[in-house]
C-alpha cells in the first residue's frame, strides 16, 4: 500500500457540539471545512521511531458545505462506519477503509445542528436541525422517522447508552428534554435550569444512580412532575444520570428517575489565565463534557481559556477539580475547546482528544492527565511557503488565518513540530521570505499591505514597516541596496534590503535596520536611469538572481524586465507572456553546470511556463535594451494559471510548478518533459517549495487549507490532468466550504410580540455563525468575506397624516386598521387617477396638521383656546417632529430666516434644489456654502453627476473633475475637463491615463488604447493593444509604435504579427506585416525563403495528405529552376536585393537575431523558421562572397534538423543547397581557413545522410532506389520492394543477398566514408558519453537509496501482508541485462574517477573540434559494417578493419556495448 503524504490539515470546525469522534482500535476523525480528516492513533499508525504515534491517513470528501457533525459507529464489526452531517442538508454514511459513501439521505429541510450514532442500536443515526426537527434513520432497512417535539433550535443531542429509545436533546434557550423515539417522540422529562445555550450532553456510563453519593432526602421535597403530570416510575425512567454543559458557565447533573437536577458545578476563574475577568468571556465560552467509562465518579469539562478540568463528583460541594497538564504551561490549549472524545488504542491506553479554537488537536493521557502530542492545523488558505537557507529544514507557512507557522521538518521526535507567530499580523499572510544569511529573520507581507520582520528565535513582537502597500503584498525578496539607500557608507547601510511587490503594482525597498523610516519606490530610479518617458508597467513579481547582480520584474501585461545593479539599468525585456506574470524564479548556482544559473522560469495566467536563457544578454551587457521574443524552453500541460514555481536545489534543470488546475507538476525543463504530477489537494494550488535536504520531497499548499509533503517517486501520474479528469478536479474544488449567513425572517405585523422575538433570535444566530473575532478574523475559514447581515425592513409609513384624535376606536381595531393599510399599500401600488378628477380636487393646504384639527367637536376647540392662552410659540418645530420638513422650511422662509433654513436643512441632509436656488438671496458667500453642502449631500445619495454640476456652477472645476474620477465616472470627467480646461492641462492627461489603466485591467484593450492616445501616449497604446495577441491587434500596435517613434517596439510587434499570420499560413499578410518597419528587411527575406521552402515541400507530398490550402504570393507558385535559383530570383525582382552591398546590409541585420538550439520537442513550424533564418544567412553570405560566414550558417541549419530528429528536412537542405556536394566550398575556403573545421562537419553530415540513403536502399530495392542499388531479379513483389521503415543499424543483421549489388554512385560514396571515421571525434564523443553515463548512474544510485530508506520507514505499516511485499519488490528486479548493468555495484570513488578522467580528456581537445557538431562516428561504423555484410565486396576491407578497430577501441560505453558484442559473436 502506498503511504499517504504527510499532511498539515485544515482546522477543525468551530461551534459544533460533535465535530470529532474516535472509533475503537485507533481511528480518530474531525470535521474541517467540507471534509473529514482521519488520523490513525496508536502503535498501528506506522510513525517513525521516537515520534508520537499518530498519522493523518486520509480524508472523507463529498459534502459541498461545512460539515456540522461527525460520529463513529461504536458497534463491533462496523467500527469502519461513520456518519457526517453538513450545512448542505445531507447526512452521509461512510466506510473509512474505502473512504467512500455507503448511503445518504436529505430528509432535513433546514440546517442540521446535531448528530449521533446510537450506541445501543447498531444501525440508528439520530440528527436534529435548527428548527427543532429530529430524524431517526435506520441504515439497514433504509427507513426513517420524523419527530417534532419543540419549536426550538437544537444545539446538541445524545442517544442513551443504556436505553435504545431514549434521546437527550439540548436547545439554544437552555431547555433539555429526554424523548422516547418509540412513542413518536414523547417527552419523558423536560429539564429546566440552564439560562443559555446547551453545548454538550453526556450520559453517565453506569445505569444505576448509586454511583454518586448524593443526599436523596435533600432532593425529595416535592414529587417529580414531568410535563405537569405525575407518572409512575417505570424501568425505562429508572436509574441514570445525565450531565449538561451550558453557555451560562455551569455544569448540571440530572437524575432521570426523578426528572430534576441533583448537582450544579460552577466553572472557576483560573488565576493563571489573567488577573481580571474578560467582560466578553461569556460570549467566548464553549462548555463541552466527557464522562469517562471507567471513572463514573469523575467528569471532564472545558473551561474559559482552553483549560481542561477533571471534576471529582464525590465532593461536589467543595468544587474539587484537577487541572490537566499542570506541569507544562505550553501544552494547554490557548483558546476555548469545542469537542472532547475518548479513544482506546490497540495497546490499551485510554486517551482523550480535544479540538480547540487555537486550531490545535491535542491528545491527553487519562492516566497522567498530560498532553501526549499535538497536531497543528491551518485555519485559512496556505498562501506562501519558504524554507530557511540558514536553519535548514525550517519551513515557514503563510496562512490566511492571520498566523505564520514555522515547521521544523527535520525533527525526529515530532513530525509536527510547529510554532505559531501571530503578534502584529492581524491579517492574511500572503508572502514570506527568509533572510539569506541571518538566522531566524523572516520577512512577511499581508493582504492589507503590511510588511514586517519576525525574529523566530525569540518571542519579541515583529518590526512593522511604516510604509504600507495600498493592496495585498504578493512577493518579498532580499537583494542588494540600490539608490538612494545604497548611497551611504559601508557602515551606514545594510548589505541586503527587503523588496516588496504589492497589488497596486509598486515595488518598495525597505531598510531592515530602519523599518520605521520611509520605504522607497524603485520606479523613480528605473525611470531616471533609463530615461523613460512613458508610463511604467504595473509590477506583479520580483526575483533577484543568486549572485545579487540582476533583478527580474514581472508585469501585469505579461512582460518581464531584467535590470542590472547598482542603478537598475534595463538590460532586456522578455515579451513572451501575454497575461499577468505570477511567478519568476532564477535557477540555482550550485549545480554541476554553472551556465544554467542564467535560466529564468516564469509562469502567468495563461497556463504555460517559459524558460529563458539569459546567458548571452548577461555576458554581452548590451548598451541598449534587448527584446526577447523566443523562449529557450516551453513547458505546456497545465490547464489553468500558474501560481508558483521552484527549481530543485538537487538537480540541474528540474522545476516544480503549482497551478490553479489543482495539481503540482515536476518538469525536466531542459528536455521539456513532464516527470511527476501530484493530485492530492482538493483545491487550487497557491505555493510550492522543494525540500533543501531530500531530492524527492516537495511541499505544496492550496486553498483547501492544507499543506502536503509528498515524494516525486510515489506519484502515479506524470503530467497534469486533461479533459474529464480536469473537470473532476474542478468539481472537487467547487465543493469546498463556502460560508453563508442565514436568511433573516421578515417580521410580520399580525403578531407584534413574536416579531420582536424572531428578530432577536436571528441577530443572535448570525452572531454565533460569524464566530468571535480572532486576530482580526471573523470566521474560522477566514478566506471568504462575510456579508453584512441584512437589516430588518423599515416599518411602513403612511403617506397621509394620521389623526391623533382617534381615541374612540379600540386598541385592537386601530392595530388591525394600520396593519391592513400597510398590507394594502405594500401589495398594490397607487393607481393613476384621471386628469379630470385631479382638476376638480381641492388644492392641498400648506398647513395640513392645523387644518385637520379644525374639524373637531366644539368642546375640544374650546379646550384648545384655553391651552393656547397659556402656551408659548413652538416656532414650527412640530412639523419637523411630525415628519414634514418642507412645511418647516416654508415657515422659516416666510419669517425671512433664509440662512437658518439652509443650515438646518444641511444638518439634517434635507437640502433641495429649490432651497439652493433661493440661496443667492442671502448673499454670495451663503450661496457658495449652500452649493458645497448640497454637493456633499448628493454624494451621500450617490448622485455624483448632479453634485459635479453644482460644483461647476460655483467654478470649482478641478473639484468636480476629481469627484467624477474618484467615482469611476471617467467619461463624464473627461467631458467636463475638455469643456472647462485648457487642452494642455495635466489633469486631462491624468484622466485618460487613469481610465486607460482601469480598462486595461478589465481586458478592454481597444478602448484603453484610445485613452492612452488621448493622453498623447502612443507607446502605451501600442503595448496595451499588443496584449490581445491576435494578428489584427499586433498590426495596429506596430503602426502605433512606429507613429510614436518607438522603432524597436514597432519592429518587435510587426515581427510578432507576422509570426501569428504564419500559424494560419497567410504568407501575403505576413509579408505585409513585415513591411511595416524598415528594419525587418532581413526578416522579409527569411519569410520569403520559408514560403518557397514550404511550397517546395508541399509539392513533394501526395495530394491526398496535403493540408488546407495556403495563401501564397504569385511569385511562389512557379516551379521553374531549382529552389536556390527561385529564391535568388524573387529576392532580386521583388525585394531588390541584388548587389553584394545590399546582401551585406541584410546579413548584418539578421546576424543580431539569435534563436535557441532545437530539441526533439521543438514544433515543426518553429523549426522551419529557425532553419530558414540560417539558410538566409548562408545565401546572403554566398551572394556577398563571404564564404567564411556561409559555411557556419549552412552547418547551423543542418545541425538544427539533425538534433530535432528531422532527417527528411536535413536531406532536403542538402539536395536543394548542395546538390553536387561540398567540394566547391573547399575550393572557396582553402585549407588554412579558420572555418575549415566547420566545413569538415558540414561535409561529414552530407556523407552521413547519403550513407543512410544507401543503407535504406538495401532494405527496399526497387525503382525508387535505383540510384544506389539494383537487383538482379527481373520481378520484385510489392512486399519485397517496401520493407519496414523502422529497420536500423541496431537490428539483427539479415543474411547477405547475392542478388543485390551497389551502383557505381554508391560505391563512390562508400569510398568517401573515410571522412566519417575521425578518431579524434570518436574519442571526444566517447568521453562525452562516459560523462553522461556516470551522471545517470549517480542519479540511479540516489534513487535506489531513497527507495530503500522509504521501504524501511514503512516496513511497520498497519496494512502489510506478504502479497503486497512481493508486489512492491517486483518492479525493482532487473528486467533486462541493460538494467543489470545500470544496477551493477560501482563504488562512488570509481564513478568519481571515471568522471574526472573523462572531463580531463574533453579538456585536452582543441576548441575547433568541440565547437562544431559531428555525426556519431560509432553509429557510422555500424552502418558501414552492416552494408558490407549485406553486399560482400562492396566495402573496402581496409575501411571495414578501420571501423572494427574504432568499435573495439571506443565501443565500451553502455550505448554501443551490446551491438559490439553481437557483432563479435
Amino acid at each position: 500500500m502506498k503511504p499517504e503524504p504527510r499532511t498539515l490539515p485544515a482546522s477543525p470546525n468551530w461551534y459544533s457540539s460533535r465535530c470529532s469522534d474516535a472509533a475503537p482500535g485507533g481511528i480518530f476523525g474531525f470535521a474541517a471545512r467540507t471534509s473529514v480528516f482521519l488520523v490513525r492513533v496508536g502503535p498501528g499508525a506506522g510513525a517513525s521511531p521516537g515520534a508520537p504515534p499518530f498519522r493523518v491517513v486520509g480524508e472523507l470528501v463529498g459534502h459541498t458545505e461545512r460539515v456540522s457533525g461527525f460520529t463513529f459507529s461504536h458497534h463491533p464489526g462496523q467500527y469502519n462506519l461513520c456518519a457526517t452531517s453538513s450545512d448542505d442538508g445531507t447526512v452521509k454514511i461512510w466506510d473509512v477503509e474505502t473512504k467512500a459513501v455507503v448511503t445518504e439521505h436529505s430528509l432535513h429541510q433546514h440546517t442540521i445542528s446535531a448528530l449521533h450514532w446510537s450506541p445501543t442500536v447498531k444501525d440508528l443515526i439520530v440528527s436534529g436541525d435548527e428548527k427543532g426537527v429530529v430524524f431517526c434513520y435506520w441504515l439497514n432497512r433504509n427507513d426513517s422517522q420524523h419527530l417534532f417535539t419543540e419549536p426550538r433550535t437544537i444545539f446538541c443531542l445524545t442517544c442513551s447508552p443504556h436505553h435504545e429509545n431514549l434521546v437527550a436533546i439540548g436547545y439554544k434557550d437552555g431547555i433539555v428534554i429526554i424523548i422516547d423515539i418509540s412513542k413518536k417522540g414523547e417527552v419523558i422529562h423536560r429539564l429546566r435550569g440552564h439560562d443559555d445555550e446547551i453545548h454538550s450532553i453526556a450520559w453517565c456510563p453506569l445505569s444505576a444512580e448509586d454511583c454518586l453519593p448524593i443526599n436523596q432526602e435533600e432532593n425529595s421535597e416535592e414529587p417529580d412532575i414531568p410535563n405537569g403530570k405525575l407518572i409512575a416510575e417505570t424501568p425505562i425512567t429508572k436509574g441514570c444520570y445525565l450531565a449538561t454543559g451550558s453557555k451560562d458557565q455551569t455544569i448540571r447533573i440530572w437524575s432521570c428517575s426523578r426528572g430534576r437536577g441533583v448537582m450544579v458545578l460552577k466553572l472557576p476563574f483560573l488565576k493563571r489565565r489573567s488577573g481580571g475577568v474578560d467582560p466578553t468571556v461569556k460570549e467566548r465560552l464553549w462548555l463541552t463534557l466527557h464522562w469517562p467509562k471507567n471513572q463514573p465518579t469523575q467528569l471532564v469539562s472545558s473551561c474559559f481559556g482552553g483549560e481542561l478540568l477533571l471534576w471529582d463528583l464525590t465532593q461536589s460541594w467543595r468544587r474539587k477539580y484537577t487541572l490537566f497538564s499542570t506541569s507544562a504551561e505550553g501544552h494547554n490549549h490557548s483558546r476555548i475547546v469545542f469537542n472532547l472524545c475518548p479513544l482506546k488504542t490497540e495497546d490499551g491506553k485510554q486517551l482523550l482528544l480535544s479540538t480547540s479554537m487555537d486550531r490545535d488537536v491535542k491528545c491527553w493521557d487519562m492516566a497522567t492527565l498530560e498532553c501526549c502530542w499535538t497536531l497543528p492545523s491551518l485555519g485559512g488558505f496556505a498562501y506562501s511557503l519558504a524554507f530557511s537557507p540558514v536553519d535548514v529544514g525550517s519551513l515557514a507557512i503563510g496562512v490566511g488565518d492571520g498566523m505564520i507557522r514555522v515547521w521544523n521538518t527535520l525533527s525526529i521526535k515530532n513530525n509536527y513540530d510547529v510554532k505559531n507567530f501571530w503578534q502584529g499580523v492581524k491579517s492574511k499572510v500572503t508572502a514570506l521570505c527568509w533572510h539569506p544569511n541571518k538566522e531566524g529573520c523572516l520577512a512577511f507581507g499581508t493582504d492589507d499591505g503590511k510588511v514586517g520582520l519576525y525574529d523566530t528565535c525569540s518571542n519579541k513582537p515583529p518590526q512593522i514597516s511604516s510604509t504600507y502597500h495600498k493592496k495585498t503584498v504578493y512577493r518579498l525578496a532580499w537583494g542588494p541596496p540600490v539608490p538612494p539607500m545604497s548611497l551611504g557608507g559601508e557602515g551606514d547601510r545594510p548589505s541586503l534590503t527587503l523588496y516588496s511587490c504589492g497589488g497596486e503594482g509598486i515595488v518598495l525597498q525597505h531598510n531592515p535596520w530602519k523599518l520605521s523610516g520611509e520605504a522607497f519606490d524603485i520606479n523613480k530610479l528605473v525611470r531616471d536611469t533609463n530615461s523613460i518617458r512613458y508610463k511604467l508597467p504595473v509590477h506583479t513579481e520580483i526575483s533577484w538572481k543568486g549572485d545579487g547582480k540582476v533583478m527580474a520584474l514581472g508585469n501585469e501585461d505579461g512582460s518581464i524586465e531584467i535590470f542590472q545593479v547598482p542603478n537598475l539599468r534595463l538590460l532586456c525585456t522578455i515579451q513572451q507572456h501575454h497575461k499577468l506574470v505570477n511567478a519568476i524564479v532564477w535557477h540555482h548556482e550550485h549545480g554541476s553546470r554553472p551556465e544554467l544559473s542564467c535560466l529564468l522560469a516564469s509562469g502567468s495566467n495563461n497556463a504555460v511556463i517559459y524558460v529563458h536563457n539569459l546567458k548571452a544578454v548577461l555576458e554581452n551587457n548590451p548598451e541598449s535594451p534587448v527584446t526577447i521574443t523566443e523562449p529557450y524552453r516551453t513547458l505546456s500541460g497545465h490547464t489553468a494559471k500558474i501560481t508558483s514555481l521552484a527549481w530543485s536545489p538537487h538537480h540541474d534543470g528540474r522545476l516544480v510548478s503549482a497551478c490553479y488546475d489543482g495539481t503540482a507538476q515536476v518538469w525536466d525543463a531542459l528536455r521539456e518533459e513532464p516527470l511527476f504530477n501530484f493530485r492530492g489537494h482538493r483545491g487550487r494550488l497557491l505555493c510550492v517549495a522543494w525540500s533543501p535536504v531530500d531530492p524527492e520531497c516537495i511541499y505544496s499548499g492550496a486553498d483547501d487549507s492544507c499543506v502536503y509533503r509528498w515524494l516525486t517517486s510515489m506519484q502515479d501520474h506524470s503530467r497534469p490532468p486533461q479533459g474529464k479528469k480536469c473537470i473532476e478536479l474542478e468539481k472537487k474544488r467547487l465543493s469546498q466550504f463556502k460560508p453563508k449567513l442565514k436568511k433573516k425572517k421578515k417580521p410580520t405585523l399580525r403578531l407584534p410580540v413574536k416579531q420582536d422575538l424572531s428578530i432577536s433570535n436571528d441577530d443572535e444566530s448570525v452572531r454565533e455563525n460569524s464566530g468571535p473575532v480572532e486576530n482580526g478574523l471573523s470566521d474560522q475559514d477566514g478566506e471568504e468575506e462575510t456579508q453584512e447581515p441584512e437589516l430588518p425592513p423599515s416599518p411602513v409609513v403612511c403617506g397621509e397624516p394620521v389623526s391623533c384624535t382617534a381615541i374612540s376606536l379600540g386598541f385592537e381595531k386601530s392595530k388591525v386598521t394600520v396593519s391592513s393599510k400597510a398590507t394594502s399599500l405594500k401589495k398594490e401600488p397607487p393607481k393613476e387617477k384621471p386628469e379630470a378628477l385631479l382638476k376638480k380636487r381641492k388644492a392641498r393646504s400648506m398647513l395640513p396638521l392645523s387644518t385637520s384639527l379644525d374639524h373637531r367637536s366644539k368642546e375640544e376647540l374650546h379646550r384648545d383656546c384655553l391651552v393656547l392662552a397659556t402656551a408659548t410659540h413652538a416656532k414650527g418645530k412640530g412639523h419637523l417632529e411630525s415628519g414634514h420638513p418642507e412645511l418647516f422650511h416654508q415657515l422659516m422662509l416666510w419669517k425671512g430666516d433664509l440662512k437658518g433654513v439652509l443650515q438646518a436643512a444641511a444638518e439634517r441632509g434635507e437640502l433641495t434644489d429649490s432651497l439652493v436656488a433661493v440661496a443667492p438671496v442671502a448673499g454670495y458667500s451663503v450661496w457658495l456654502w449652500a452649493v458645497e453642502a448640497f454637493a456633499k449631500q448628493l454624494c451621500f445619495q450617490d448622485q455624483y453627476v448632479k453634485a459635479a454640476s453644482y460644483l461647476l456652477s460655483i467654478h470649482k472645476v478641478y473639484e468636480a473633475v476629481e469627484l467624477l474620477k474618484s467615482n469611476h465616472l471617467y467619461r463624464e470627467a473627461i467631458a467636463v475637463a475638455k469643456a472647462r480646461l485648457r487642452p494642455e492641462d495635466p489633469v486631462l492627461k491624468d484622466l485618460y491615463l487613469s481610465w486607460g489603466s482601469i480598462l486595461e485591467r478589465d481586458g478592454h484593450y481597444a478602448i484603453a488604447a484610445k485613452c492612452y492616445l488621448g493622453a498623447t501616449s502612443a507607446y502605451d497604446a501600442a503595448k496595451v493593444l499588443a496584449r490581445k495577441g491576435d494578428a489584427a491587434s499586433l498590426r495596429t500596435a506596430a503602426e502605433l509604435a512606429a507613429i510614436a517613434g518607438e522603432d524597436e517596439l514597432a519592429a518587435s510587434l510587426a515581427l510578432r504579427c507576422a509570426q501569428e499570420l504564419l500559424l494560419v499560413k497567410n504568407w501575403v499578410g505576413a509579408q505585409e506585416a513585415l513591411g511595416l518597419h524598415e528594419s525587418l528587411q532581413g526578416q522579409k527575406l527569411v519569410f520569403c525563403l520559408l514560403e518557397l521552402l514550404c511550397r517546395h515541400l508541399e509539392e513533394k507530398q501526395p495530394p491526398e495528405v496535403r493540408g488546407p490550402s495556403s495563401i501564397y504570393h504569385q511569385w511562389a507558385t512557379g516551379s521553374e529552376g531549382t529552389l536556390v535559383q527561385r529564391v535568388t530570383g524573387v529576392w532580386r525582382s521583388t525585394f531588390s536585393v541584388d548587389t553584394p552591398e545590399q546582401c551585406r546590409a541584410a546579413l548584418q541585420k539578421l546576424q543580431d537575431v539569435k534563436y535557441p538550439s532545437a530539441t526533439s520537442n521543438t514544433p515543426f513550424r518553429q523549426l522551419l523558421l529557425h532553419v530558414c533564418h540560417d539558410l538566409t544567412l548562408a545565401m546572403l553570405s554566398h551572394q556577398a562572397a563571404s564564404w567564411e560566414e556561409a559555411v557556419p550558417a549552412l552547418l547551423q541549419a543542418v545541425v538544427r534538423s539533425y538534433t530535432s530528429g528531422n532527417f527528411t528536412l536535413m536531406q532536403e537542405i542538402y539536395s536543394a543547397f548542395l546538390p553536387s556536394g561540398c567540394d566547391h566550398l573547399r575550393d572557396k575556403l582553402g585549407d588554412l581557413s579558420p572555418t575549415m573545421a566547420a566545413f569538415k562537419s558540414l561535409e561529414a553530415f552530407c556523407i552521413y545522410g547519403q550513407l543512410y540513403e544507401v543503407w535504406w536502399s538495401l532494405c527496399r530495392p526497387g525503382p525508387e532506389s535505383s540510384v544506389w542499388v539494383w537487383s538482379a531479379e527481373s520481378t520484385v513483389s510489392d512486399k519485397q520492394s517496401k520493407p519496414e521503415d523502422s529497420t536500423s543499424a541496431e537490428d539483427v543483421e539479415q543474411p547477405p543477398d547475392p542478388g543485390l549489388r551497389l551502383s557505381a554512385e554508391s560505391e563512390r560514396l562508400l569510398s568517401t566514408c573515410k571522412e566519417l571515421f575521425s578518431e579524434r571525434h570518436a574519442s571526444l564523443q566517447t568521453s562525452q558519453r562516459t560523462v553522461a553515463e556516470v551522471q545517470e548512474t549517480l542519479a540511479e544510485m540516489i534513487r535506489q537509496h531513497q527507495k530503500s530508506q522509504l521501504c524501511k520507514a514503512t516496513a511497520n505499516g498497519p496494512n502489510r501482508d506478504e502479497p503486497s511485499q512481493e508486489a512492491e519488490r517486483a518492479p525493482s528486479q532487473p528486467p533486462s541485462p541493460t538494467r543489470e548493468e545500470i544496477n551493477a555495484p560501482v563504488s562512488l570513488p570509481e564513478l568519481t574517477r571515471r568522471l574526472t578522467e573523462a572531463n580531463e580528456r574533453i579538456a585536452e581537445f582543441p576548441e575547433s573540434i568541440k565547437a562544431w557538431p559531428f555525426p556519431d562516428v560509432l553509429e557510422c561504423c555500424l552502418v558501414l559494417l552492416h552494408i558490407g555484410s549485406q553486399c560482400p565486396g562492396a566495402v573496402d576491407p581496409e575501411m571495414q578493419q578501420q571501423a572494427q578497430k574504432l568499435l573495439q577501441k571506443y565501443g565500451h560505453t553502455r550505448a554501443y556495448r551490446r551491438h559490439c558484442q553481437m557483432r563479435h559473436t
